[in-house]
């Protein structure tokens, strides 16, 4: 079957229902018949949509958040096959930078009647990542989240609580980055390679205006302790940000510690990984539906 739909039933916006029955209903409307799985083993759904991809699909609907998708995105880069994005998750950074829509229905429809458009995608020692990648204090903020199931209102009681308990924990990091020939040493608590370039000020913080720019950005926050961090958030907020970040723009780095492991958040996913960490952009490596009328 040309269309097949793969829905991650442990996405964060998906609850105690799972939407399988509306997305194959839109599918059928639109004149399309698609063979949909559901399941909450990532993995398993992975090698579901292999199976689909090797059985001749050409159209790959993925419902859930960022973290689902940067996987699925790894089986599809260089590939004819088409991802269309169903926003199910927590955040959906990467459906808002491409204007893909929220709502269920009308995410379905823009895969099923949008433009196949290439985008770029970032790579740590081959792992793939569609947002960014970070290091220092943001990956144990997530691990700290994880223990917690709190959905709705409560989970930013839950964030607030991981943050704090982040914050008491906290130890800057020392790295050295080498971007073609020059290399500089850092200390600092947070570094982050976003697959192209987020803008940094007034209401539009931490979007990103393109994803075919074939680059990343490399954003170091200066070091200083606890405090520091604390006013850094305030300085986000009160959109004066540029102060802190010091700022790469490269192809490719390398990052290198003396840590024998570092804790990696990729898309909200944290994976322990061996320096030296190799970042690359993959330009136009995947082919995404979006929307026919372009974002104004």
């Amino acid at each position: 079957m040309e269309l097949f739909v793969a829905l991650n039933s442990a996405s964060g916006a998906l609850g105690r229902e799972s939407p399988e029955r509306r997305v194959a209903e839109l599918c059928r409307e639109a004149g399309r018949e698609a063979s949909v799985a559901v399941t909450r083993d990532l993995a398993a759904l992975c090698e579901s949509i292999q199976r689909a991809l090797e059985g001749g699909a050409r159209t790959i609907l993925v419902g859930g958040g960022d973290g689902t998708l940067g996987r699925v995105a790894a089986l599809l880069l260089e590939r004819d096959a088409a991802l269309g994005v169903l926003p199910l998750g927590s955040f959906n950074h990467f459906a808002r930078d491409l204007g893909i829509p929220l709502r269920l229905d009308d995410a379905v429809r823009t895969a099923l009647t949008g433009v196949a458009s290439r985008v770029d995608v970032g790579e740590v020692n081959g792992r793939v990542f569609l947002n960014n990648a970070s290091l220092g204090l943001y990956p144990s903020f997530v691990r700290l989240r994880e223990q917690s199931e709190a959905r709705g209102p409560a989970r930013w009681l839950v964030r607030l609580r991981a943050a704090v308990r982040a914050l008491r924990r906290h130890r800057e990091i020392v790295v050295r980055i080498r971007v073609g020939e020059v290399s500089t040493v850092h200390r600092t608590p947070i570094v982050m390679v976003g697959n192209n370039e987020y803008r940094a000020t007034g209401l539009e913080l931490g979007t990103r205006a393109s994803l075919s720019g074939g680059r990343l950005a490399i954003y170091i926050v200066r070091g200083g302790g606890r405090r520091h961090v604390l006013r850094l958030a305030w300085r986000m907020l009160t959109n004066r940000v540029g102060d802190e970040l010091e700022v790469l723009r490269a192809e490719a780095a390398t990052l290198e510690s003396r840590r024998p492991r570092l804790h990696v958040a990729m898309d909200g996913d944290v994976e322990a990984m061996a320096p030296p960490l190799e970042f690359r952009i993959r330009p136009a490596a995947l082919r995404v539906l979006l929307p026919a009328e372009p974002r104004e």
